[in-house]
């Protein structure tokens, strides 16, 4: 195994990262939590406290590969969970959206300047296109330093929405019975919550593989993915809890969290979206990293000229639309990311032994 002491990464750093691969335009706009979770009523609650778990223990699971192994890329960790076969399958859903997910962030970085800055749409998808590209081509640690710095300042927006509006306007028996009408993600709130944690890890662990390498140490390891899972689950919990208690209002709109701040007043809405923005960048960043890294396995001597290429090719398909990729592309590879989650639940029950003994080489 190589030595990675001067490249290190601490805990902080990797479980911010881990939340802001996550959070990005479906989580922090509330799209991703109302369909998911809300939609279930107060059995979203359970719904939560599973996906919680989940990130935690398949999170911990994805590092601990990267650090015994020393991974440069998640497809040594789909190969060592899934075998030769069934990673190639996973392999290839995962770069399809991987790419999709860069779509959709673009996507929603424009509907954020449509509907909060009241500009053209075409604006804000180009500016996040070409800030990931920068952002990209400056390597692994721009993009860590460029999601650990966001995502402090994101969660603490999310609380102070959340406290306020169940401040102003508690949730009531009417609420959660509207929000028990409303058609959720999935058939009830266990399948919901797999597929929430699922799709959303197919996403992460291409930043978790190579991050897992950089990390110091197991116990290191550990924390990063408990810190990261409950910053997750606690940002999840307040953004269910603002959808719910104002769950009339922001039923048919794109961006139920900017809706919401808007009940406080102009200033706090138009910081939300600033915010906001900055959360797509920061999945967008993950996103296109991850892609990159998966082509530059089979192009490596042409890596800028992809990442150039990936970021413009998915600035084209992003004009599908936020909201419809969301609905339709995200469930779909969660359904497909459940056999990843089974291969590293293998992993875990039958392979253990054999990544202790390689960690005491």
């Amino acid at each position: 195994m190589k030595s990675h002491a001067a490249g290190e990464i601490n805990v902080f750093k990797v479980a911010a990262t881990y939340i802001g691969t996550v959070v990005g335009a479906g989580f922090a706009s509330g799209q991703e939590v109302l369909q998911f979770f809300s939609a279930f009523g107060l059995k979203g609650i359970f719904g939560i406290i599973l996906s919680t778990f989940l990130f935690f223990f398949f999170g911990y699971i994805i590092l601990l590969i990267g650090k015994t192994y020393d991974t440069a890329s998640y497809v040594d960790i789909i190969r060592f969970s899934n075998g030769p076969f069934l990673g190639a399958l996973i392999d290839v859903i995962i770069t399809i959206f991987l790419f999709g997910a860069l779509a959709a962030m673009i996507a929603g970085a424009g509907a954020i300047f449509d509907e909060q800055f009241h500009l053209s749409p075409l604006w804000g998808m180009l500016l996040m296109a070409a800030i990931s590209l920068l952002t990209v081509i400056g390597g692994i640690n721009g993009v860590v330093n460029a999601i650990s710095y966001v995502v402090p300042v994101l969660l603490i927006a999310v609380f102070f929405v959340a406290v306020y509006s169940l401040y102003v306007d508690p949730i009531t028996a009417a609420d959660l019975q509207s929000a028990n009408a409303l058609q959720g993600a999935g058939p009830n709130w266990f399948v919901s919550s797999l597929n929430y944690t699922s799709y959303n890890l197919v996403i992460a662990v291409a930043v978790l593989a190579p991050m897992g390498a950089k990390a110091k140490s197991k116990k290191s390891i550990f924390w990063s993915a408990l810190l990261g899972a409950l910053g997750l689950g606690l940002g999840t919990t307040a953004i269910f809890l603002s959808i719910v208690t104002n769950i009339e209002m922001v039923r048919n709109v794109e961006v139920p969290m900017i809706a919401i701040s808007s009940k406080i007043n102009v200033f706090v809405q138009l910081l939300f979206a600033v915010v906001l923005f900055a959360e797509v960048y920061t999945t967008a960043v993950g996103n296109l990293y991850g892609f990159v890294s998966r082509m530059n396995s089979i192009y490596g001597r042409f890596r800028v000229p992809v990442i150039i290429g990936t970021t413009i090719a998915a600035f084209l398909v992003s004009q599908v639309g936020f909201s419809s990729m969301v609905k339709y592309l995200y469930p779909a590879v969660g359904y497909g990311g459940l056999l990843f989650l089974g291969g590293l639940l293998y992993v875990w029950i039958w392979k253990r032994d054999e990544l202790n003994q390689q960690k005491n080489k």
